[in-house]
This record gives structure tokens, C-alpha cells and sequence, in this order.
């Protein structure tokens, strides 16, 4: 069985060395919804797949990370990468071009870590990030999958390349959360919320 849970953020950013003119050259936004769809073979001890109310806990903290802020790419121009920090307080550095496919690939890593760490407390058992749906706008979407996330056709993705800055991280209930995620931290769900 799946299920699918529907967030929002605001996020500006490039996408250098695309086709599009405008896109590649100048500092732009997107009302972005990211669907996140998890899925199970069996039910909890309440008959779900996974509690909508635990999604709201680290997982949406993940997707509140991305609002309201400029996502870089690293490899993009030192003194622009200096000036955007500089004059944003909230920015992620991303080792990617900051794409919808890539924003799919960098959600997927970001939550599929999660979950793994994740000590589930309420019966859950197999769940699984199925997928990323990413939409840029009412129109346009990348979706991906397990695949493409850890594709060995791909760059790889690895938690110690992406960065976040000391504003996002001042809002998280746990400001070690990404240090955590990043190590061998197991995260416990808690019994109710």
C-alpha cells in the first residue's frame, strides 16, 4: 500500500548550463510541493502505513529547510556562492545543480536517511520511501525513485556535501539534527503527537 503526503515551500535559486536563458542567468523562485510517498506491505497497530502526524515531525522539518531560502549550487562562482550567503541569512549548498530532478534526488537521500535511522514505535514495519514527486510549478514536476536517487549513472549524493546555514538550522528543535542524520544517531518516533 501507499501513501502520499503533500508539503510546501518557497525556494530561488539557478540552474546553470540549462537551456533556458532566463533560468540559467538570473536568480528566480517557485512555489514548490514536494510529495513524499511512502509504502508498506503491512499496517501499523492503528491500520496505517505510517502515522500523517509523524510526517509532520523531522520529515517536514527537512522541507521547512528549503523555505523561504536560496539553494546553491557548489560548483557555481566563488564570489557569487560569497554574496548570496552574505545577503541571505537562510541558503543550502547543494554538491548538484539545483534542478527539479536534482531537488527529487537530494529529498529522496534527505528523507530515505531518515526513515532508516528511524526506530519506529507503533507497529510499523517495511516502510519504505517510494518516491519523490517534486513540483516546480501547476505544470511542471520531476518524480523519481530509489533508483535514480543512488544511481551509479548519477553523481553520487552524500549528507556531508550538502550544507545548511546557521539560520535554518537555529529553527530545527534539535540543532544537532543534520550532525545526527549524518552519523549513526538512531531517531525514535515518538508515541504520540
Amino acid at each position: 500500500m501507499i501513501i502520499r503526503k503533500i508539503f510546501e515551500f518557497e525556494n530561488a535559486h539557478i540552474v546553470r548550463f540549462c537551456s533556458s536563458k532566463r533560468c540559467k542567468t538570473s536568480i528566480h523562485g517557485h512555489s514548490y510541493k514536494i510529495e513524499i510517498l511512502l509504502e508498506s506491505q503491512y499496517l501499523d497497530n492503528a491500520g496505517m502505513v505510517y502515522d500523517f502526524g509523524l510526517l509532520k515531525q523531522e520529515i517536514k522539518q527537512i522541507v521547512d529547510s528549503f523555505d523561504h531560502a536560496i539553494t546553491l549550487f557548489s560548483a557555481d562562482d566563488k564570489a557569487y556562492l560569497k554574496q548570496m550567503q552574505k545577503y541571505s541569512s537562510r541558503w543550502i549548498l547543494l554538491p548538484l545543480n539545483v534542478s527539479a530532478e536534482n531537488f527529487v534526488r537530494i529529498f529522496f537521500v534527505l528523507i530515505d536517511t531518515l526513515l532508516k535511522k528511524t526506530k519506529m514505535v507503533n507497529g510499523e514495519k517495511g516502510v519504505n520511501l517510494k518516491s519523490i514527486i517534486i513540483h516546480e510549478t501547476a505544470k511542471s514536476y520531476a518524480q523519481g525513485f530509489r533508483e535514480d536517487a543512488y544511481s551509479e549513472l548519477l553523481p553520487k549524493i552524500e549528507l556531508k556535501d550538502i550544507e545548511f546555514s546557521p539560520a535554518i538550522k537555529s529553527e530545527w528543535k534539535d540543532k544537532d539534527f543534520f550532525e545526527k542524520l549524518k552519523n549513526s544517531y538512531i531517531f525514535i518516533n515518538p508515541k504520540e503527537v
